[in-house]
């Protein structure tokens, strides 16, 4: 035990020497260049509109309750287009989906599809809440 004591005493101190405060040149060179807006590409492919951004909060209640609920969890999968979730105002995702009716919309989101499970993972949800999730989704893009 005397042996390990000081041999511990050293191992800490060298240790705590590796909190530096400045960080190594080649790391701060990488850092530099990240912080730095990257220049547009010259012959850059034309690319997707962007999805329209959820609106501010819905005048219509039961609207204003799809967004809370939207918010709550569905916004995990469907903003980052996970196993093709259509973004929220994102036309052309949301197009087909619609055109089967919305019926058929409010269906899925309780009962789920493809990738989606029923009530998108989360079985304390409420049939009425979902509706209200999903006739928000549909709002953004009408």
């Amino acid at each position: 035990m005397k042996r390990f004591l000081p041999m511990l005493t050293v191992g800490l101190v060298v240790l705590g020497g590796c909190g530096l405060e400045k960080p190594p040149a080649k790391l701060a060179e990488e850092l530099n260049k990240a912080e730095q807006p990257a220049a547009a590409p010259v012959a850059a492919p034309a690319a997707a509109p962007a999805p329209a951004a959820p609106a501010a909060t819905p005048a219509d209640p039961a609207l204003a309750a799809g967004k809370t609920v939207y918010e709550g969890g569905c916004n995990a999968c469907h903003d980052a287009g996970m196993m093709n979730a259509p973004k929220p105002g994102d036309k052309a995702a949301w197009a087909p989906r619609i055109a089967k009716g919305e019926e058929t919309v409010i269906k899925n989101t309780i009962n789920g599809i493809n990738g989606m499970p029923a009530k998108g993972g989360n079985a304390a949800l409420t049939d009425e809440q979902l509706t209200n999730a999903a006739n928000y989704l549909i709002s953004l893009v009408k």
